[in-house]
């Protein structure tokens, strides 16, 4: 399967499992994904399967940006990555909601920090430690 169509059936994985947390959080088929972190595991496959098949030349190195770039010029390695951010986001993602579900916190609270999640991961990771933050007065790393 070439890059490009590795990559659209990545993304619409990953999309529909979005869709599902903001819109349906607690359709018992949303919480079977959620809980066996299903979508993260499937992504992750995709992307061991990429890099077992796509990449050579030794260990990867990282210590310069150069590096990286050169890394990634190769479009199956840049899938790679990709994929290593939808895979991690969404592990994010699933986490954030089911920490807010295990909270009772409003869905309505829940779903911008999603989408913030969705697009841009850090920051809806500081969303999320606010919310709960306010909601608890706790850190969510520190709490049951």
């Amino acid at each position: 399967m070439d890059s490009n169509t590795l990559f659209d059936l990545a993304s619409a994985i990953a999309a529909s499992a979005w869709a599902l947390m903001i819109f349906t959080p607690k359709w018992k088929y949303t919480q079977r994904a959620i809980q066996t972190m299903a979508v993260p595991a499937v992504l992750s496959i995709f992307y061991l399967g990429i890099v077992i098949t796509h990449f050579s030349g030794g260990l990867p190195d990282f210590s310069s940006l150069e590096e990286i770039r050169a890394l990634f010029s190769n479009d199956y390695m840049l899938l790679a990555g990709w994929i290593h951010y939808l895979s991690f986001d969404l592990l994010l993602g699933s986490w954030i909601l089911a920490r807010s579900q295990a909270q009772n916190f409003s869905h309505w609270l829940v779903a911008p920090v999603l989408l913030l999640t969705f697009m841009m991961g850090p920051v809806g990771l500081l969303a999320f430690f606010t919310l709960h933050y306010l909601k608890v007065r706790k850190w969510p790393l520190l709490t049951k």
